[in-house]
């Protein structure tokens, strides 16, 4: 077996890796809602959000296109710089702020994470090669652009959606009870869980398949970006794996800090988000699931008055996501500095910088 094979098994296990705290740093976002308004038990819900979190890969499959992964492998950064080390050390970057972030039960984005990694890496190696005034050579500004333009819009489209509906709940249910509204949406609830869930599965698995694919291209064993069965089989594998795990740390912010949620709520969140995730990934961009069910929330809960969602919480969680990209991607650039060092010893392949 070469040494190129072993690193790449090696950055494909990191990259599972990956996909499994992403599960289970992000299963707050599938399961908060559902455990908060009591519809079902904590290994129900995550057991649930699991099984749509893999269900996400079948279109995938057999017949949609990967598009969330092309963007994340291939459209964010320039392929030129990109080596099998540029990869793990961005890896390892964004799996050291998702584990400093899950610790204090921060909700940052798990996908900023990793974007914010590989770009940090990528951009290490060009001031290593050109030095630092060449860094931003290492990133394509238009990929760039369409994702931070969602980096804002998503939570915004959620906070949106979710105000909408609930209006819609009340308007539609004017002469009905609390308790027969509640009847209903404990049953309804358990759809737009599911909903969520694979909305969740379809764009954050991606990621993960984009970069392993991506791993495969820059060792020569792929001549071009393109997804193959078992990189979807195993990514989505590791997320609902994750998921079932759960990270109820995060799972207590979300679901019962933020602001206080019903059966009815937790429905008009739940649709709202998985709407506002649904659209991008169609339209081929990664964003921030943690973001989305966030601003869905917030919104939710401020149809009644704006101070029963907690604004001070929001703010803190708001201050975590934009130190998410640049604190990953400092963290990568550090790891590829120390990694490249560590592999120009060891005689790995396509080590050195230079």
């Amino acid at each position: 077996m070469s040494a190129l094979l072993v690193l790449v098994i090696v950055i494909v296990l990191v990259a599972l890796i990956f996909d499994y705290i992403n599960g289970f740093h992000d299963a707050a976002n599938s399961v908060a809602t559902i455990v908060a308004t009591r519809v079902l038990t904590p290994f129900q819900a995550v057991v649930w959000a699991a099984v749509f979190n893999f269900a996400a890969a079948l279109p995938l499959l057999f017949a949609a296109e990967a598009g969330v992964a092309k963007t994340v492998g291939a459209n964010l950064v320039n392929l030129d710089y990109v080596t099998p080390i540029v990869i793990l050390a961005g890896l390892l970057g964004a799996i050291v702020w998702n584990l400093f972030t899950w610790f204090y039960g921060i909700p940052s984005s798990s996908s900023h994470a990793l974007i914010g990694g590989y770009a940090g890496a990528v951009m290490c190696k060009v001031a290593m090669l050109e030095g630092v005034s060449h860094v931003f050579k290492g990133i394509k500004i238009d990929g760039w652009i369409e994702t931070t333009k969602f980096i804002v819009l998503a939570p915004l489209i959620g906070l949106g959606l979710g105000y909408l509906l609930m209006g819609m709940v009340y308007w539609m249910f004017k002469n009905s009870t609390p308790s027969k509204m509640d009847r209903w949406f404990r049953r309804l609830q358990l759809l737009s869980s599911a909903l969520f869930s694979f909305a969740h599965g379809s764009n954050d698995a991606q990621k993960t398949v984009g970069i392993i694919t991506g791993v495969l291209v820059s060792a020569g064993y792929l001549k071009e970006f393109h997804v193959q069965g078992w990189v979807i089989l195993s990514a989505f594998g590791a997320i609902a794996l994750g998921t079932m795990t759960g990270g109820w740390r995060i799972v207590h912010t979300m679901g019962s800090k933020l602001t206080r949620l019903k059966p009815r709520g937790g429905f008009c969140a739940e649709t709202a988000g998985a709407i506002a995730i649904l659209i991008p990934t169609y339209l081929k961009i990664p964003v921030s699931t943690t973001h989305v069910i966030t601003g869905a929330i917030a919104g939710v809960g401020s149809i009644n008055r704006i101070k029963s969602v907690r604004w001070g919480l929001a703010r803190r969680l708001l201050w975590a996501w934009v130190l998410t990209l640049p604190a990953s991607a400092l963290v990568a650039g550090i790891c590829y500095y120390f990694v490249a060092l560590l592999a120009k010893a060891a005689g790995w392949p396509g080590a050195h910088p230079n």
